[in-house]
């Protein structure tokens, strides 16, 4: 069977240092993995709260050209954004005839960006099966998530089994690939909390365009704790395991080694090692974004949604058929 990956990042805000080294990174290495990789700019999940429209627009460019410029191939991979292929949605609706209140009702998100308010809108509360649609419209077969969204990946097996024995066998059922470090990359200024592009405090993320200045000032005065150990223990000592947690995945080792080799050192070292790395890995990134122009990257993008819309199609049909829609002939 072939290996198929599909993945997204919401373009709601500057791309984090989190995003990168959690997710980003990992889009690029399976890029040779895989038989087919997707890789989608979900500006739908963008919108299940209140957003500015040429903000959205500029957002979602940026995360193309951070695609392209952390290294995702347009040769090895599909790189498009999600309103530009309607199966989406169309899926996503077929989908929310099969999902339950109770399920959407208990996801952790929802919970915690929604909770009881009454402004909250529908969106966010079928933002889930829209993930589904996302992952099963390509026969997806792995996902790479952080662990905050393993609950989601739950969800949309749950769907997939549910359609394929009430209507018939359509979908596959994927598997997530959370990395064992690094899944979650938690903020400079609380590290209980994770590194968020919603995060109010500046300097409790890193930016991947921020000024090397910046990057430096905002590792320099992470907040770690008043016991002068370095030890990797993620529940005991948050801020110095996130710091370890970073620098190795950085450096493409193991954050207890690491403790072990920083072994009476005091936190000024661990931080100015693990500024000076950061600074190394984004520094082409940087460059390389800066050369991006916008139609390049548009055309890309045309180009992406071509090769997803193909696929798209194709399952959407299947699906809509199994359901007993008549699908109008293709043209």
């Amino acid at each position: 069977m072939q290996k198929i990956v599909f993945s997204g990042v919401q373009p709601s805000g500057m791309l984090t240092l989190g995003n990168y080294l959690g997710a980003i990174r990992q889009f690029v290495a399976l890029q040779d993995e895989a038989d087919q990789a997707y890789y989608c700019v979900v500006d739908l999940h963008a919108t299940t709260v209140r957003h500015d429209p040429k903000t959205l627009r500029d957002y979602t460019l940026m995360v193309s050209k951070l695609y392209l410029a952390s290294g995702i191939d347009p040769n090895r991979a599909t790189i498009f954004v999600q309103s530009h292929v309607p199966e989406h949605a169309e899926l996503a609706w077929l989908l929310q005839c099969v999902a339950r209140t109770g399920e959407l009702s208990r996801m952790t998100q929802f919970k915690e960006k929604g909770g009881d308010k009454e402004t909250v809108s529908v969106g966010l509360y079928t933002y889930p099966v829209l993930m589904a649609a996302d992952i099963l419209l390509y026969q997806t077969t792995h996902v790479p998530v952080g662990e905050d969204q393993k609950q989601h990946l739950e969800l949309t097996r749950d769907l997939a089994e549910r359609f394929n024995r009430d209507y018939g066998e359509v979908f596959r059922l994927p598997e997530t690939i959370i990395p064992d470090v690094g899944s979650r990359i938690m903020s400079l200024d609380d590290p209980t909390k994770k590194m968020s592009k919603s995060n109010p405090s500046e300097m409790g993320r890193i930016h991947l365009l921020d000024p090397d200045d910046i990057i430096e000032k905002k590792i320099m005065r992470a907040v770690t704790d008043s016991e002068n150990v370095i030890r990797y223990d993620p529940e005991k000592k948050p801020g110095v395991s996130n710091l370890l947690a970073i620098l190795a995945l950085v450096r493409g080792e193991h954050p207890e080694v690491l403790a072990e080799a920083f072994s009476g050192q005091g936190y000024g070292a661990l931080k100015r090692s693990v500024a000076d790395a950061v600074l190394e890995v984004l520094r082409p990134i940087k460059e390389r974004y800066e050369h991006l122009t916008d139609e390049e990257t548009l055309k890309i993008l045309r180009e992406g949604a071509d090769r997803a819309q193909a696929i798209a199609r194709k399952t959407y049909r299947e699906a809509a058929q199994a359901f007993g829609y008549i699908c109008r002939e293709s043209s």
